[in-house]
């Protein structure tokens, strides 16, 4: 059977299966055999604004559209191709006895109501639960809108769409006759615009901005959207009106099931399903399943049969006192897909494990003999769909609404790593096929997806590596990039480093195509390493050809629209105010005390100061102030200096002229900011350096008055009287004290307050009495030594380093520090030198 159209072809007759080889064995648990050998499927599309050339084997190639080669505006269906197209996007007939078609009940308000909004333009949101008959009522109002819009009336499934991009692809390829052309945002929101068309939108998923989007896209078209209640609200500002599809009422309920049973209901069946109306709150779908139960149970007790039959023979199966089986429970009846799957074929339950592994996703009906292993599997659809287990959505079937949460509850789930890999393993065979074409492929999308998702890695690079090009050529590029990212991580896993470089490309070529450059530009860069690694001079060549167009739109974007910047914007040249009189000759060296900048880094137009006006013109002339120039470094400061003269510019002094007669002075400009944080940065200075020397005295004192004198330090005197010391020959009396023995102890002197350091060491900050005025001490040579003033308290404080002699006296003396001539003490002399 063919996939879409339901018509036999030679390849399904020899084989069974779609696509099948004769000499393919169809049985389930076995890999299939390798694709055979033939031309590879290359596709070539118009991508926006480039050309795509989909090639399985080495990857895709894009290049720039040629000049001439860009397609024209494509044509719009007419009625003929629409109805055409209409029937493709209908369910595959099932092989089988036809099944009956439900009818429609109690919903005559409802489709009337639809039908005359819609007809106003006006789009409509249907919400109803799982179950409630939205498809049927939607398929009821396609029927008489066929005429209302230029464009007819176009069907789409938003199941698994969260984004509007794919629904405004769909419907643009539905509208027009453009099979090799996927155009980008700008031209699609273009074409879309241009469509009269009244949308009906089953299983929709998206609300909110997503369907504002959408709705704002097509102005155009009226929009029958059918949701289940837990789906995302429009927003306020949409205009979209409201209409809720309850169930049924109870002689509706047993009307419908009267109708799916074929026969009246007993009295025991009409309470049975009064109850069950009441527990389901008339849901059609749970009749619908409740009629598939009674069958069930009249053909086990075979109520059909006529009383006259004759008595059954020895050969008979059916024993000749069968057991009545009874109506099912209440708890049955909400829940029936245990029930109902413990009564139908083999192959329809080994369907249904197939089904609980692809997340409730069922493969088209021709793919089933070689997945279950029975030729005749393809006939399983039709019996599970009659049962009510299976519901349509778009071209293919799903489990219904709570089925494959009641199956995996009794263990129909156990097998599902198993049954997806051998599913994945499937469709990798069949989706590498020569004879499938990417049209079949993408009509079972979500199959594969499902599929891709269970399998191991090996399975699912294989399949990710055969699919990926069959959903890029057509034109379903949401399943294209799922596939590559699950194919990738695959890949990743499994260690293959050439897969995982062939995904990473096509990932990047699909990114260039959609206009996301940053993305396009990872994954090309990406690819080129991987294939750069394993030696792939073709490979690396072609994703180096894609990275070069990913340079060149970045170019051009950027050419386009700059980036902001964020920078002062340059100042225009400052030009003398044309009022003022010729400036004297005086002033061209400015005011006094006013530095004149010079220009050093960007050329700025020399600025002339505002010149000393005379007392006759200053009435007249309204006196200017200068306008003085920033001066910039061209480098960025490196050191502290260059730093503070950033912060700080001082500008240089002007050469005085000696011809020119000095003015009257000036008053000084009030707004001198260099001058003025001068004087703040020398007074802070200032005050620095007087903090620190007082600190300095501070510490110097506090630690002589804590501090003991040394063991063997020379003997000092503390009182006011002088005494020669004892003459050594070789040695002076002024010559200053050895050093201790104890290398411990440091060096000490007498020293009182108000005594200074000699010039011999170096470093030292002279100490002052706070209570006398201290006075200056001229330099001496090092190997004399300045008298000292008698101390003021007994207390002895720490003094400066003394200065060693050639010759060391070994005895101490009384005195060795210099300080100035005070309350009887003479400059210049020494202790030793007497009164």
């Amino acid at each position: 059977m063919d996939h879409i159209q339901g018509q036999a072809d030679p390849e399904e007759q020899s084989g069974g299966a779609a696509g099948l080889p004769p000499a393919l064995p169809a049985k389930a648990g076995h890999a299939p055999a390798p694709a055979p050998v033939g031309p590879a499927r290359v596709v070539t599309l118009t991508a926006g604004e480039f050309t795509l050339t989909v090639n399985p084997v080495d990857g895709s190639e894009i290049e720039p559209l040629r000049p001439g080669t860009r397609p024209g505006r494509p044509a719009k269906r007419d009625a003929a191709a629409r109805t055409a197209r209409a029937a493709a996007a209908r369910p595959p007939v099932l092989p089988g006895p036809p099944v009956p078609a439900r009818p429609l009940l109690e919903r005559e308000e409802e489709r009337e109501r639809l039908v005359r909004l819609l007809g106003r333009g006006r789009s409509v949101r249907l919400t109803g639960p799982s179950g409630s008959g939205r498809t049927a009522l939607l398929d009821a109002v396609a029927a008489q809108c066929a005429g209302l819009a230029p464009d007819g009336v176009v069907r789409l499934s938003g199941h698994g769409h969260q984004q509007p991009a794919e629904l405004l692809q769909a419907l643009y390829a539905t509208v027009y006759e453009a099979s090799d052309q996927r155009p980008d945002r700008i031209e699609l929101l273009a074409r879309v615009r241009d469509i009269g068309a009244i949308v009906l939108l089953d299983d929709l998923e998206m609300g909110g901005p997503a369907l504002d989007e959408l709705l704002h896209a097509t102005p155009e078209c009226a929009y029958l959207l059918a949701a289940t209640p837990e789906t995302r609200s429009p927003s306020d500002d949409s205009h979209i009106e409201e209409v809720f599809l309850g169930g049924l009422g109870k002689a509706d309920c047993l009307e419908l099931l009267e109708t799916r049973l074929g026969r009246p209901l007993t009295d025991l069946e009409t309470a049975w399903a009064s109850d069950l109306r009441f527990a389901s709150e008339g849901l059609p779908l749970r009749f619908v399943q409740a009629a598939a139960l009674l069958r069930q149970r009249d053909e086990l007790n075979h109520t059909a049969e006529d009383d006259d039959e004759e008595e059954p023979g020895v050969f008979d199966e059916r024993p000749r006192d069968a057991v009545e089986v009874p109506l099912p429970t209440l708890a049955e009846g909400a829940a029936p897909a245990e029930l109902l799957a413990s009564r139908v074929s083999e192959s329809a339950r080994a369907a249904l494990r197939i089904a609980c592994a692809l997340g409730g996703e069922l493969p088209h009906h021709a793919h089933l003999p070689a997945l279950v292993g029975d030729t005749h599997a393809d006939s399983a659809v039709s019996e599970l769909l009659d049962c009510g287990l299976l519901t349509p959505v778009g071209t293919r079937y799903r489990l219904a609404a709570g089925v494959a949460r009641q199956l995996e509850e009794v263990g129909y789930g156990d097998t599902a790593a198993e049954e997806a890999r051998t599913a994945a393993r499937h469709y990798a065979w069949w989706t590498g096929h020569s004879s499938v074409t990417p049209e079949r492929v993408a009509a079972e999308a979500d199959a594969v997806l499902c599929a891709l998702s269970g399998a191991d890695v090996v399975a699912a690079v294989l399949l990710a590596r055969t699919a990926a090009p069959a959903f890029a050529a057509s034109r379903h590029w949401e399943a294209w990039e799922r596939v590559l990212r699950s194919g990738a991580e695959a890949a990743r896993k499994a260690g293959e480093v050439a897969e995982q470089a062939y995904f990473h490309h096509e990932l990047g070529v699909l990114a260039l195509c959609e206009g996301r450059l940053d993305r396009a530009r990872a994954e090309l860069e990406t690819s080129i390493g991987l294939r750069g690694a394993l030696a792939d001079k073709r490979g690396t060549v072609a994703g180096r050809r894609a990275l070069a167009l990913v340079v060149d739109r970045e170019a051009a974007e950027v050419a386009a629209s700059p980036p902001l910047r964020l920078e002062a914007p340059a100042l225009p040249p400052a030009a003398a105010p044309a009022a003022l009189p010729p400036a004297p000759p005086a002033a061209a060296a400015g005011f006094p005390g006013q530095a004149v900048p010079k220009a050093v880094a960007a050329p700025v137009a020399p600025v002339a100061p505002a010149a000393p006006v005379s007392s006759a013109k200053s009435e007249a002339v309204t006196r200017v102030a200068p306008v003085v120039p920033v001066i910039r470094r061209q480098e960025p400061p490196t050191t502290l200096s260059e730093v503070f003269e950033d912060a700080f510019p001082i500008s240089p002094k002007p050469k005085p002229e000696p011809a020119a007669p000095a003015p009257r002075p000036a008053p000084q400009p009030a707004h001198d900011g260099a001058a003025r944080r001068r004087r703040v940065l020398l007074a802070g200075a200032g005050a620095l350096a007087v903090v620190a020397l007082g600190t300095v005295v501070s510490l110097a004192m506090s630690s002589s008055d804590t501090s003991a004198p040394p063991a063997q330090s020379p003997a000092v005197s503390g009182t006011k009287t002088r005494s020669a010391p004892p003459v050594v020959p070789g040695a002076s009396g002024n010559d200053p004290a050895p050093e201790p023995s104890d290398p411990a102890a440091p060096p000490s002197e007498s020293a009182t307050p108000g005594e200074t350091t000699s010039p011999t060491t170096p470093g030292r900050t002279p100490s002052r009495t706070p209570s006398r005025r201290p006075q200056s001490t001229p330099p001496q040579p090092p190997t004399s030594s300045s008298v000292s003033p008698p101390p003021t308290s007994a207390e002895p404080s720490a003094s400066p380093t003394p200065t060693e002699t050639a010759a060391p006296s070994p005895t101490a003396t009384s005195g060795t520090g210099t300080a100035s001539a005070t309350a009887g003490g003479t400059p210049g002399r020494s202790l030793g030198d007497g009164p």
